[in-house]
């Protein structure tokens, strides 16, 4: 009925752009178990935010949390246009849980564990860039 496209990259992300009395308007979806995350710009009155959201409230019991701080386990703000996204307190969690003494001062690929032997989610965290703006 939106309109919204489902991401191809995460199935649980959807976008929406409308151009709305000659601007365009933009809605991005997260869904996660019951929770929506949304980005979007612009805000206000008549905006296609506020009447997804409206809309979304009039079908289901929902509510508006405010401003996004976190979500799993990714600290988020916000600053002008900037998102920022940082996993600093996963980091730590995990160089406390598998680098115990410490990053040794060399450290060369046969020492890492094997993939088998680390959680999922560790390999995901490996992968990203976790301090990028």
């Amino acid at each position: 009925e939106w309109g919204f496209a489902q991401c191809a990259s995460d199935p649980c992300v959807f976008t929406l752009s409308k151009d709305v009395d000659g601007v365009t308007q933009r809605l991005i979806l997260g869904c996660y178990v019951d929770d929506l995350f949304t980005l979007y710009s612009p805000d206000g009155d008549g905006s296609l935010y506020q009447r997804f959201t409206a809309d979304l409230a009039s079908r289901w019991n929902v509510e508006d949390e405010g401003p996004i701080s976190d979500l799993l386990n990714v600290d988020i703000s916000t600053e002008s246009d900037c998102v920022t996204l940082r996993q600093e307190k996963y980091i730590t969690h995990l160089v406390e849980t598998y680098l115990p003494d410490g990053v040794p001062l060399t450290f060369h690929k046969t020492q890492a564990p094997a993939a088998d032997d680390l959680p999922s989610l560790v390999i995901d965290a490996l992968r990203t860039k976790p301090e990028r703006s």
